[in-house]
């Protein structure tokens, strides 16, 4: 079996753009994959039009030697566009395996771990707190475990003493609404500088958070030794990250308590799971970023359900979006993904539905302060 074609498909859902890459072989086996590089779905394209000659007549099952190749293969060494193409392509050749060899992905990663895989939902929470209870409360009755909002803010202004007061306040608020038996989680998607950061994590210890997700920019991994010797909440990053290096100190230093891989964006499943086992070593347990359409939701529910130190996996859009597109995809049952039973990833999808969503250019919400400066999207 050989690669004998790679082709890439920019899609709009609804809100938001996606990119999706069908790598054919051949023997007339396709399998697909994702890109997580939103906003920049386009650049990333071009990135895989340009891998494209390197794969074409390459065995798919070299997963590890094509990977090596990709990222690797030029002078500069994979970062974030190239490793969201990396990404897209490497799921797609995980799914051919599946498929060729009859068997969901999950059986290739080294089988089941558990039953089924825990997925946490999302809340808005720039109204009133009360507004936050009600949507966390029809959640629950839903049959979601897991509630999670986003630190909040004023329309497009985010002063971060008063964001850190009001979700202080919902922190309050959910936890007595809910009891103890549902976990709470807080994205503050790296708006606040360590002073507020601190702060917040400190007073909503109380509230028994199951983690903090992202409270720091992810550029500079040391400013974590920081904030960890002052907050003993558990922390949630690495949405951002674009390989196992990144991941290092974080994980060497013992300075998160959940990995917040993205498969679309880290270098696929290939590179995601060596992320997982270094995080085994060192009791740091996945919760998967998943932002995005099908094929995310699929690829990571395989590493949850393979991988003994799985957490929670991000699951803001139940599956069934893009149906025409994607007329097969993975279950979920009462805030539960359930394993796929069909090879490969467990998803199908259809090229000419694809076409009929066409790319739509968007650009990302940016933030600022009351004084006008610019603090992030």
């Amino acid at each position: 079996m050989r690669i004998s074609d790679v082709k890439v498909f920019p899609v709009c859902g609804g809100h938001r753009n996606y990119l999706f890459v069908k790598v054919e072989t051949d023997e007339g086996i396709y399998g697909i994959g994702e890109s997580g590089l939103t906003w920049c779905e386009l650049a990333v394209k071009e990135i895989v039009l340009a891998l494209r000659e390197k794969l074409i007549g390459q065995d798919p099952v070299r997963r590890e030697h094509l990977w090596q190749v990709m990222f690797r293969g030029n002078f500069f060494p994979g970062a974030h566009a190239l490793s969201a193409a990396v990404s897209a392509i490497d799921i797609a050749l995980w799914d051919i395996h599946g498929k060729a060899l009859g068997v969901p992905v999950y059986e290739l990663l080294g089988g089941l771990c558990r039953d089924k895989a825990v997925c946490y939902t999302h809340c808005g929470g720039d109204g009133p707190s009360e507004e936050l209870v009600d949507q966390a409360r029809a959640k629950v009755e839903d049959g979601w475990k897991f509630i999670r909002w986003g630190l909040p803010h004023e329309g497009e202004v985010l002063e971060p003493t008063r964001s850190v007061r009001k979700g202080i306040e919902q922190f309050r608020a959910l936890r007595e609404a809910l009891g103890d038996d549902i976990e709470l989680l807080c994205d503050v998607h790296t708006r606040l500088d360590p002073p507020e950061a601190i702060s917040f994590c400190r007073a909503v210890e109380p509230y028994r958070p199951f983690f903090i997700e992202d409270p720091l920019r992810s550029e500079n991994k040391a400013s974590y030794r920081m904030l960890r010797q002052h907050v003993a909440v558990p922390l949630g990053v690495g949405e951002h990250f674009t390989s196992k290096w990144e991941f290092r100190e974080l994980i060497e230093e013992d300075l998160i308590n959940y990995a917040r891989v993205d498969l679309c964006l880290v270098g696929g499943l290939t590179e995601a799971r060596k992320v997982a086992g270094w995080c085994e070593t060192h009791y740091i347990d996945l919760a998967p970023h998943n932002p995005l359409g099908p094929v995310s939701t699929a690829a990571c529910l395989h590493l949850s359900l393979a991988s003994p130190n799985f957490g929670v996996q991000e699951l803001p859009v139940l599956p069934g979006m893009l149906p025409d597109v994607f007329p097969a995809q993975v279950e979920w049952e009462e805030g539960y993904l359930l394993p796929p039973r069909r090879p490969g990833l467990g998803v199908e999808f259809d090229e000419e539905a694809a076409k009929r969503f066409p790319y739509r250019p968007s650009q990302g919400r940016m933030l600022r302060r009351e004084d006008g400066s610019f603090t992030n999207w």
